[in-house]
């Protein structure tokens, strides 16, 4: 018997131990609570961008994407490429209301700024020059 009790001593002094761990644990919790909310703010800081189809290009399954205000065109375009699987060969093209293409170093955060509507910024793409 009197192992048994040491073994619910060493339980009973584990638990002691890990509640007290807890609080610490509870202590650290709210930095991390924190960070989480930070996240949790840049997605709403995030800018939502309507990527449709145009001409021969094929039509991506998920057509709505929140993107950091400071990514560039370029890196949408590098990102599009890989999720269509197109080859590097393949150019893509993005265009903004149907009219003209952004430069690939423009900020995202600036054209939906100047372009937005309707709380996002609508990007048509296409595999060949359609407008501009």
């Amino acid at each position: 018997m009197s192992g048994s009790q040491d073994t619910q001593k060493s339980d009973n002094s584990d638990l002691p131990e890990t509640g007290s761990d807890g609080g610490e644990t509870q202590n650290e919790s709210p930095p991390t609570n924190f960070k989480r909310a930070e996240g949790k703010k840049s997605d709403k800081q995030k800018i939502d961008i309507l990527l449709k189809a145009t001409g021969n290009a094929p039509i991506m399954k998920k057509k709505k994407w929140a993107v950091d205000p400071e990514r560039k065109i370029g890196w949408i375009i590098e990102f599009m490429k890989k999720y269509l699987k197109l080859d590097r060969s393949e150019h893509l093209f993005l265009y903004v209301n149907q009219s003209f293409a952004p430069a690939p170093d423009q900020v995202v955060k600036n054209l939906y700024e100047c372009y937005g509507t309707d709380g996002k910024l609508v990007l048509h793409y296409c595999k060949s020059q359609a407008w501009g």
